[in-house]
């Protein structure tokens, strides 16, 4: 039988018959599509977010939050992994060595970009991690005893002048309170005396205590204690006031502009994960910050809903790497 007639009996004639080469390469072509298919129908099983610290800090409550409202989005549950450690490098890289799937992601703060300018050795490689989205800032905020004398940013950076100076708490070498301290010493000329402490909420415990005069910590872990009136805020370190603090003005509203850092909270991949994934939760991560639901939830928080496209975030982080670079390097953070 000849590949015409074969053709014909198998209901293909005239112009339109196919070889069998022209059968075989159909077929394939049918194939291609699957993997796309499969991206498309990303997610089918439950996504992972690992947080790279303990619960109840600000970065734990922001994934949490974001995890939720977003899971809506995607119509899978997004269930959070707590693997704190060695500054945030731990849960890092367990995700920077994970399989890029599109079900483990990481939702660090500042110390992915940090802890390379302090450490001397790193467990993953710099680009083994790709941004996706920024999820919210939590604006760091300086506070001293409800009774210092201490009134505004002015009176702490005067009263650190003299004598021996004063006591600053920070979270550790690295820490966004370490960075603000340093700031302070650096672009403002503060006297301070850097004590280190296991975390941000044993620090500011320290100044209830009156055990140090001072430490800047992420608004939603002061804030209770501002409200409560066991602390006084002085500053707010970000580029706009606090809605949950309206009345505590920013280091530059206060003539400081380089005053300036929040704890903020993304979103990043193991790289290799495919494009059409990572755009995909972009969307859904703006679409749930977009949420009324979700921004009652972190508005009265001091937290501030971020969002905004993938380029916008490496945008950022690119800047920040840029600008706290230098203050690392002269303040000489080393962490081993």
């Amino acid at each position: 039988m000849t590949p015409s007639s074969r053709n014909a009996q198998a209901g293909f004639t005239g112009p339109e018959s196919l070889s069998r080469r022209e059968l075989l390469g159909a077929g394939l072509g049918a194939l291609a599509p699957w993997p796309a298919l499969a991206q498309d129908a990303w997610p089918n099983k439950p996504v992972h977010f690992v947080v790279p610290f303990g619960p109840g800090g600000a970065n734990d409550i922001v994934s949490r939050a974001v995890a939720e409202a977003t899971s809506r989005q995607l119509g899978q549950a997004i269930v959070i992994e707590n693997k704190p450690g060695a500054g945030s490098t731990i849960g890092s890289a367990y995700v920077a060595k994970a399989a890029p799937d599109g079900y483990t992601f990481l939702t660090p703060a500042a110390g992915v970009i940090t802890n390379a300018l302090i450490k001397s050795r790193m467990p993953y490689e710099e680009g083994d991690l790709v941004p996706v989205v920024m999820m919210a800032v939590s604006p760091s905020v300086i506070v001293v005893p409800a009774d210092s004398p201490i009134k505004d940013l002015k009176g702490l950076i005067a009263a650190s002048r003299k004598g021996d100076g004063l006591n600053f708490a920070t979270a550790g070498t690295g820490s966004t309170p370490h960075f603000v301290a340093e700031m302070l010493k650096l672009r403002a000329g503060a006297k301070l005396q850097i004590v280190p402490f296991k975390s941000g909420s044993e620090g500011m415990a320290a100044v209830v205590g009156k055990q140090v005069d001072a430490t800047s910590e992420a608004s939603p872990v002061v804030l209770s204690m501002v409200k409560a009136g066991r602390l006084r805020a002085i500053a707010s370190t970000w580029n706009r006031r606090i809605a949950a603090l309206p009345d505590v003005p920013t280091a530059q509203e206060q003539g400081f502009p380089d005053i300036f850092i929040g704890h903020w909270s993304g979103v990043f991949a193991p790289k290799g994960t495919p494009e059409a994934i990572l755009d995909k939760l972009n969307a859904a991560v703006n679409t749930a910050l977009k949420s009324s639901e979700l921004r009652a939830k972190l508005i009265p928080l001091a937290i501030d809903p971020t969002g905004g496209s993938r380029a916008d975030f490496r945008q950022f982080l690119a800047a920040e790497k840029a600008r706290l670079a230098p203050i690392a390097k002269a303040a000489q953070m080393r962490e081993d």
